[in-house]
């Protein structure tokens, strides 16, 4: 299946080599998988404790059929659809400082996609070290200031997608189109990435 026909053969083969990992699957992590396997990427690492719920539907690549279900199940069977050759690795576990380097050591990105900002400061401070980068997001919440939302580069191996000061709250809940942009930022720096061109 040719999800890349204006690529050649050489970038073809980066892509579907490359193996990604997804730390979260909700409204992040399930809209950049959603965006990456449409790119072309085949190799997944997903972790996600949670279970779909109605209050997700509003922003997440999940559908009403599969209220109840794993995220990582059910993000899987989404992205089959795309794709059914994917090569799927997927944890239903929250994902902890013991097993952060354990899932995602061995991945050529990893996309940091939680709510919980001690989640995220936690991932990032135990897979930099390992040399790799991470792109993660911060601020993408509420609705408008889509100008604001861009991808920093923090150090050498961090990326850091939207306006990194609008934090979900009751004025700013989290709504579908700030997080899709933040999700297709995050999937558009991973393919920079594999591809080796300019953020």
């Amino acid at each position: 299946m040719a999800f890349n026909p204006y690529l050649g053969a050489a970038e073809r083969a980066r892509i579907e080599a490359a193996r990604v990992g997804v730390a979260g699957a909700g409204g992040l992590g399930s809209n950049c998988l959603a965006h990456l396997v449409r790119c072309g990427v085949r190799r997944f690492v997903i972790a996600d404790f949670d279970t779909v719920s109605e209050s997700n539907l509003n922003r997440q690549f999940f559908f009403a059929d599969q209220l109840g279900m794993p995220k990582v199940e059910a993000v899987a069977a989404n992205l089959r659809r795309i794709n059914p050759a994917l090569e799927l690795e997927l944890y239903p576990e929250r994902v902890t400082a013991a097993n952060a380097v354990r899932r995602f050591g061995n991945c050529d990105v990893t996309v940091e996609a939680f709510d919980d900002p001690d989640a995220k400061t936690m991932l990032i401070r135990a897979l930099l070290p390992l040399g790799r980068p991470v792109v993660a997001a911060s601020g993408i919440a509420g609705w408008g200031r889509s100008n604001a939302m861009r991808v920093q580069r923090i150090g050498k191996q961090l990326y850091m997608a939207g306006d990194r000061a609008t934090g979900i709250s009751e004025e700013t809940p989290p709504y579908s189109p700030r997080v899709g942009i933040a999700a297709a930022q995050q999937a558009n720096t991973v393919m920079a990435l594999i591809l080796g061109v300019e953020i």
